[in-house]
């Protein structure tokens, strides 16, 4: 793969959403530099992935009506930022793909009247029937109107996994692998800045998509083949390398309301130390 393929290549048949992808670039790009993005910079990075005018207008009016957007004017230029709703998922999700991961201390048993099976695999719990669901315990609250029972891991740890699809998360770990591997035989600083962010949003936006669905449950759990962890590795090699070329496109091309957004904040920096 020649360094100039590269947007093709990571976009080849990979069906992007386009609101997904819009809330990745202000979950990874936007809400660590103030939140607030110019409308001109969102439609010129989606044009990069192949999404038009018209449709970040559509999916940006979609986010809106869902509540996931908030819009503001400044003079003639209109902008948006995550709203509170969709924020607080982003930093759940942020913890996920950027802060170490936090060991679980047994498991939660949970009595939930009323749940679904659906909204509990949302929720990435197993469902062992009924109304009773499991978990690993990571000191999560429980959801409204639960009965929490706490335990220890059992003697046979592996029978648990047959409470959750795990060959679906499988499937999705082998794909994050099969499109961005081959970006490590690259040199990713000889990429163009604006081709550096673009495969960065890319590669939070199809990991994110997966990780979200993972109950992250102990290697005992696992199969041996587990392709979670080597998907995790390469999600933090690749974010690291991509990200001072990504970092000075957004410096150089990203407007907020108060002008050009930082290359780093604090809050970037952060991110970044997390990952190491």
């Amino acid at each position: 793969m020649l360094k100039t393929d590269v947007t093709a290549y990571l976009l080849q048949g990979l069906g992007l959403n386009s609101a997904s992808f819009i809330v990745t670039v202000y979950g990874d790009v936007v809400v660590p530099r103030g939140g607030v993005l110019w409308t001109g910079t969102l439609i010129g990075i989606c044009e990069r992935v192949g999404l038009n005018e018209s449709l970040v207008r559509t999916a940006v009016s979609r986010l809106v009506a869902a509540q996931r957007l908030r819009g503001e004017r400044a003079g003639r230029r209109s902008y948006y930022r995550l709203d509170a709703s969709a924020r607080r998922e982003f930093d759940q999700a942020a913890a996920l793909l950027f802060a170490p991961d936090i060991a679980p201390r047994g498991w939660q048993i949970l009595h939930v009247p009323g749940l679904t099976a659906e909204k509990a695999r949302q929720m990435r719990m197993g469902h062992m029937g009924g109304q009773v669901f499991l978990r690993p315990d990571r000191g999560q609250p429980p959801p409204d109107g639960a009965l929490v029972f706490h335990a220890a891991d059992p003697a046979a740890p592996a029978e648990l996994a047959q409470f959750w699809d795990l060959s679906a998360l499988q499937a999705g770990y082998r794909a994050v692998i099969a499109r961005f591997a081959p970006l490590e035989s690259l040199r990713c600083e000889a990429l163009s800045d604006g081709d550096a962010l673009v495969a960065r949003l890319l590669l939070v936006d199809v990991y994110r998509n997966v990780v979200l669905r993972d109950p992250r449950l102990p290697q005992a759990v696992l199969p041996s083949d587990w392709q979670g962890h080597a998907a995790r590795a390469l999600f933090r090699r690749l974010y690291r390398r991509l990200s001072p070329a990504a970092e000075r496109h957004v410096a150089a091309r990203f407007e907020g309301v108060d002008g050009r957004l930082p290359a780093t904040t604090p809050e970037s920096e952060a991110r970044l130390a997390g990952l190491g």
